[in-house]
This record gives C-alpha cells, structure tokens and sequence, in this order.
C-alpha cells in the first residue's frame, strides 16, 4: 500500500535540506527520500592527522538572504567562520607569477594584469552594442570589454565552473548582467543606475555587514561545511537507501513516485536532485536535452610545514588555461579558517580537471601529487615535498550552464504550467553555487506553503574571484 504524505522531497543534499527547513519554519512538514547512506550530497568535510579539508564546496558568501536566514533559524550563524574578501587578497597566475587581483576601481588603474590600452578599452564599454542571445561568456566579455579581460573571465570561470568560458552561457550564468546590458545598452551605465537608485532609498535594517570595501566574506564552520549538512539533517524526516526509480503524475492529482523500497504517494513533490539525476526521472517528460555536461574534479590536500612553506597572506590563487599549469588553482585554507592545519603547519587544497582536463583525472594519486607539486613549487616558495598528501575524489561533477541551458530552463517554465504541483530544484538548475541552492530552496517552499514566489528580477552576480 502506497505510504500518502503532503510533500515529498527527493534528495536530501543542501537543496533538499533547506527545502525541507523552509517547509518546516512555515508548518510544513516533509519527507525526504535519499538514494545514498548519509545525507549532503557533495558536501562533504574531511578530517585526519589534524588537517581538515572538503570534497566539495569549502564555503559561501555572507551577501544571501535566503543563507543567513537559514544560519539564523538553525543556530548557526553564532558558530558560522567567516573570511572577509576585504582583508585577503585573491591571486591570479598571470606570465608565470602570482598577481593580486585588485580590489578597488583604484588598484584597477593600476594592476600590471592589463596594459594601458586593455585598460583604456574597459572605457568603450558604454559605447558597444548588446548581442543577441546565444553568446558565450568568452564572446560577451570579450565584445563588451576586450580581449585582454580574458584570462580575467578564464579564471573567475575556474574558480566557479572548473569550465570552459567559451562554452558557458553568458545568459544562463549571468542573466542578471544580461538584464541590465539590455535595459540600459551597457553594462558599466546600467551599474551605475542602480548604485544611484539604492543610495537614494533608506537602508536597509538588515542583512550582512560587508567588510572593507563593502565586499562580503567566506562562511564556513569550525567542523567544516558538513556541520552545515548535520545541523540540516536534525529533527528531519529521512528515508535513507531509498533510490527513486520513477515519477507518476496521478489523474486525481498528486504523484506516484516508486522506489526500491516500495511505492510513495505525495500531493506535492520536489525534485531537488543535481540536473542530470532529474533529467533522468523526466525523460517521458520529453527534456530538450537529456543530461548537460559536467566537469568533474578532484581537491588534493597538502600540508607542508611552516618551515619549508611561505604561503603568501590571501585566499589563493587561479590559473587561465593560456597558463599552461597543471593545477587550476589553489586555496591558501589555512590562510582563509584557523585549525585547518596542525601547529606549524600550513593547508593548501589543489584543484586538478575540470571541463578542460578530464585526462588528467586518469591519473594514480602518487602521480598526482607529484605533478601538483611540480606546479605548485614554480609559482610559491616550497623549499620540500608536503608532509601530508590527500587526494580527494569526490563523486559527481559541476553541472556546465551552457548553450542548451536557456532552453532548458524554459521547458522547466512550460513543465510546471502543466504541473503545478512538481517543482525541480537543486544543483544546476539555478546555478552551482550554495547560496543559488539556498535561495532557490527557499522559493520552492514559498510557493508550497504560499502558492506563489516573490517576484524579482534577475540580480547581478558579483564576481569575486
């Protein structure tokens, strides 16, 4: 007999966990069913010989409301770490060295990452002509600011995708800068337009206190990100090994959803699963695509003494593809959280693949380190080999917003037209991003709980390296 409840979530990663907090904060009760053992999906904190490191995501920005409200309803914003971007410098590979990113329109001036005419061409910004849909990143950016801002783009693109800019979808990334480009004709006007009319409205009572610069900062928590995942999981309704095999609209309403341990009936379902693990329950749904491709990497941790390792202060650093390096960046960890290392020790996590280097994910782990090694020594002043090596493969891969991704999005409007009482949510659909899966978590409850969403429009995305 099929087991009836009100709503069904499916996945309990990060979206299905704040889908399921926001239901409960409004009355609403839900039940999760979980194909693995354990709840978080690529979230995922490791800890051994004193050094703690993550398989996954190592952290988000303090600017979401949707996050801090979640970290104030769970308790966890008294425990939350926090990094700010305005006191640690981001570094870029760039001819071989390490180069700050400047962090002001004033260090901009300045910076030797673009000569003075690259400079001078960020100026005819105002002057060039939107593009139709269907452009790239690397295409956007490159009619909108020229060409030298382009291993600028390639590394803000690493350091969210691991993709390639030339295949990403400036407006299924970006659509927020794609609104204003077209309302105003430029980006840098449209910029301007809105800091004019947020200074003319009375501030705001709450939210985030920015940091120098107003840039926001790293959260992260004293056990890792999976502290977020545990504090989610309490007092939930989880069914765990449950894998779900099939989804069934119900000609009463409702949904039939089968799985290896039996069959559930839900009047509400929300499918908060990575893009492709949705795609397949959807296919007799008729998806324009039936997966989006994913780049896959892996994190390796290093710990090195602070003797044989002078890590520059700041949060880390990425590499262009024009770089020709091994890795595609590094994160200073140490550096960005206390006791991620032990005494007299320092943290690096190397990233290695991504959309680009698949191949190189074929390698052994003894290979792997020692080919991180080799790069890392060139750009950093490693006097040995690290005293701690990891390689931490992690399951899954990043969803790529590219040139399908708009369309996609639009069967997704059309599909719940049609069935109002299903909603997708989760890795890949709104973005890759924690605080993308949070604020998309928490408007998937609104129209559960309220039958509609806040309507807004689609904001601008900083860049934040």
């Amino acid at each position: 007999m099929d087991q009836q409840h009100a709503v069904i979530i499916v996945g309990a990663g990060l979206s299905g966990l704040a889908t399921a907090h926001f239901l409960a904060a409004a009355g609403t009760p839900a039940l999760l069913l979980e194909a693995d053992g354990r709840a978080g999906g690529a979230i995922r904190s490791f800890n051994d010989e004193g050094y703690r490191a993550e398989w996954g995501p190592h952290g988000f920005l303090d600017n979401n409301p949707a996050s801090r409200q979640l970290l104030q309803e769970t308790g966890l914003e008294q425990e939350a770490l926090k990094a700010p971007l305005g006191q640690n410098v981001r570094y870029v590979c760039h001819h071989g060295r390490l180069v700050a990113l400047p962090q002001s329109p004033q260090a901009l001036l300045t910076t030797p990452l673009l000569s003075l005419a690259g400079k001078l061409r960020l100026a005819l910004e105002p002057f060039k002509k939107t593009l139709a849909d269907g452009a790239s990143i690397g295409q956007w950016a490159e009619h909108r600011f020229g060409r030298e801002v382009l291993p600028l783009v390639d590394a803000a693109v690493t350091g969210t995708f691991a993709g390639d800019y030339q295949r990403l979808s400036i407006d299924a990334v970006m659509p927020g800068v794609r609104r204003l480009e077209k309302e105003h004709g430029s980006l840098l006007r449209g910029l301007w337009r809105e800091r004019r009319q947020r200074r003319s409205k009375p501030p705001a009572t709450t939210g985030a206190k920015s940091g120098p610069a107003g840039l926001p900062a790293m959260t992260s928590f004293p056990q890792g990100m999976e502290q977020l995942i545990t504090r989610l999981s309490q007092q939930k309704e989880i069914v765990y090994q449950c894998r779900v095999e099939k989804i069934r609209p119900l000609t009463e309403g409702g949904w039939e959803i089968t799985t290896n341990s039996g069959p559930y009936q839900a009047k509400r379902l929300v499918l908060a699963l990575p893009v492709n693990q949705a795609l397949e329950l959807l296919a007799d749904f008729k998806p324009p695509v039936g997966s989006v491709p994913e780049a896959r990497i892996v994190t390796v941790a290093l710990g090195f003494s602070r003797d044989e390792a002078t890590i520059p202060a700041g949060f880390g650093y990425l590499a262009p593809e024009r770089e020709n390096r091994f890795t595609l960046g590094a994160l200073f960890s140490s550096h960005m959280f206390p006791e991620r290392a032990p005494a007299g020790h320092v943290l690096l996590e190397a990233l290695v693949g991504g959309r680009r280097h698949p191949e190189r994910l074929e390698l052994d782990d003894a290979a792997m380190i020692a080919n991180i090694y080799q790069d890392l020594r060139q750009l950093l002043p490693l006097k040995a080999p690290p005293a701690f090596a990891r390689v931490l493969r992690g399951a899954g891969g990043i969803p790529q917003l590219e040139q399908d991704h708009p369309r996609l999005l639009a069967w997704r409007e059309k599909l719940a037209t049609r069935h109002p009482s299903l909603q997708l949510t989760g890795f890949g659909w709104d973005g890759i991003g924690m605080n993308d899966m949070m604020k998309a978590a928490q408007k998937a409850a609104e129209l559960i709980t309220r039958g509609r969403q806040e309507e807004e429009q689609a904001a601008v995305r900083p860049v934040y390296f």
